[in-house]
């Protein structure tokens, strides 16, 4: 039965359920209906009232009436979701203090070495999903799954108060598909992104407990990682990466797929497209990764560079970016 994880009984359930079609029965007439003794059932209709589920009414006998169950059952439920919460914190903390123990006695475990493609890609998750304040990461390619697989299960993080901030790593930008696809949607639904040339490695940490990096930097060393619990070392991959999050340049949300060629405002702001055109450029991405990342041609791409740099009175790119940061473009 449905109710048994509110902690009603089959019986309770048959009860209250019997009486949401029969208002004002006495617990005899009831005990009928359910064909149940009625000592069991009055008793049944006493927690009912305690839990708020039933109401009695005065006389003799005493005749019970349902509460409404959208608004009593829901309420229950609302009361068992809070102490499940309780109980999920609690395991949280018990499981901070045995993982904190075990490494005061072996600390080696500091460190994990994950040799399977699988255990990688379930550690990955699985450091999202444990989360409880932020996930922190550096994205860049190699990867061992499809960028944005994981999409849904970051949206539900993100719903429940879980904050993402992530760097992309400009070839990751330019990933066919990636910033329409995935970061672009990714953004709306709240995650802080932003771009970086060139980053040294891929990083994933949960909160100030664990992260998730590479084995090696070459080629297939990402199907190898290792796990890293509190210790000076995840503190080192922390401040690694607040370092290049003050570095890096925030990627503007842009509300849709534009024309390349649609025609500047005539106030001085850019659109959206000459903000994210503009951070591409910031960071170091060449004509032909931009046009791999907005899905324009390399010579769309040139003409709209060109534009831009026009338009700032700019005669680098470097030049170009600093006159947008002055502006407040970027």
């Amino acid at each position: 039965m449905t109710f048994q994880v509110l902690g009603m009984t089959d019986e309770s359930e048959r009860v209250y359920t019997a009486l949401v079609r029969n208002p004002h029965c006495s617990s005899a007439q009831l005990a009928a209906v359910c064909d149940l003794p009625t000592a069991a059932v009055g008793r049944m209709l006493a927690k009912l009232v305690g839990d708020g589920l039933a109401a009695r009414s005065t006389g003799r006998p005493p005749r019970f009436t349902a509460a409404a169950p959208d608004t009593a059952v829901t309420h229950l439920i609302s009361e068992r979701e809070r102490e499940l919460g309780e109980a999920r914190a609690l395991v949280h903390r018990l499981a901070e203090m045995h993982r904190e123990a075990t490494r005061i006695n072996d600390p080696a475990i500091a460190v994990e070495l994950l040799s399977n493609r699988d255990d990688v890609s379930a550690a990955a998750r699985r450091l999202s999903s444990i989360a409880q304040h932020q996930v922190r990461a550096f994205d860049r390619p190699p990867y061992v799954d499809r960028p944005g697989s994981n999409f849904g299960g970051q949206m539900q993080r993100q719903k429940e108060g879980v904050a993402h901030r992530v760097i992309y790593d400009r070839t990751a930008v330019a990933w066919p598909g990636r910033l329409q696809d995935d970061i672009i949607p990714s953004m709306r639904a709240g995650e802080q992104s932003r771009v970086h040339p060139e980053l040294p490695l891929k990083i994933v940490i949960a909160d100030d407990r664990t992260a998730i990096i590479p084995f090696s930097l070459a080629p297939g060393g990402q199907t190898a990682a290792y796990l890293i619990h509190q210790s000076p070392l995840l503190v080192a991959l922390e401040s690694l990466f607040e370092t290049y999050w003050k570095d890096a340049t925030p990627i503007p949300e842009i509300d849709g797929p534009q024309a390349p060629d649609a025609a500047q405002p005539t106030a001085d702001q850019p659109d959206e497209a000459t903000r994210t055109l503009l951070a591409l450029l910031a960071a170091g991405l060449t004509d032909a990764a931009i046009a791999r990342a907005q899905g324009w041609s390399e010579r769309t791409t040139q003409r709209r560079v060109q534009q831009l740099m026009s338009r700032l009175g700019a005669v680098t790119r470097f030049q170009a970016s600093l006159v947008a940061v002055k502006r407040g473009w970027l």
